[in-house]
């Protein structure tokens, strides 16, 4: 029989997806007051993979990838989910969304994103929320799957995704006391 221990925390990281600047602006704000200090944030990239939020935002949309400094149990990526879904609904207008947020996970060994929709690779957490392995770490450098989206397929989102794994890396090696005080209350309450 295996021994059950305790995993290391993770490390949060929040896509997003937008076209108003000022709309990007006021959640980066928001999710920084939630979930702390953001110790990476992306540059700004042209988000053109699929046409798939044309409709309810607009275009041109533009990508941010955005990571924060204090690591949190994986086990709380569906509240955060549930977190991010209804401050995209604050951030709505006339039931359209005008920004994207996407939360996850990333470890030594793999980035998990969080989503609402089913499908045969993704396990399901809670209250309708599922978790995606989306890329895996080999060797030189994080991979994705077959199935992963087509823009996690990119040189320039892995290369993101590698930069965020090193300061991730940086963090468990200087405080190997990370386990403790992970309970951080995530309870739907106003910004």
């Amino acid at each position: 029989m295996g021994q059950i221990s305790s995993l290391r925390p993770s490390k949060l990281i929040i896509g997003l997806i937008y076209r108003d600047i000022l709309i990007k602006d006021k959640a980066v704000s928001i999710l920084k007051k939630r979930f702390g200090k953001i110790d990476f944030q992306s540059h700004e990239l042209d988000f053109n993979y699929t046409d798939y939020y044309f409709s309810e935002m607009g275009r041109p949309l533009k990508r941010l990838f955005i990571g924060f400094e204090k690591l949190i149990s994986e086990e709380k990526l569906a509240e955060i989910k549930i977190y991010t879904n209804s401050l995209e609904e604050r951030l709505s207008r006339e039931g359209k969304r005008r920004i994207n947020i996407d939360p996850g996970f990333l470890s030594a060994g793999k980035l998990i994103l969080a989503t609402t929709k089913n499908y045969n690779h993704r396990i399901y957490l809670k209250k309708g929320i599922f978790a995606e392995v989306t890329l895996f770490y080999k060797k030189d450098g994080f991979h994705p799957w077959p199935w992963g989206y087509p823009d996690y397929q990119s040189k320039e989102y892995l290369d993101i995704f590698n930069a965020i794994r090193q300061i991730y890396l940086k963090q468990i090696e200087n405080a190997p006391q990370l386990s403790q005080g992970l309970s951080r209350r995530l309870s739907p309450e106003k910004d």
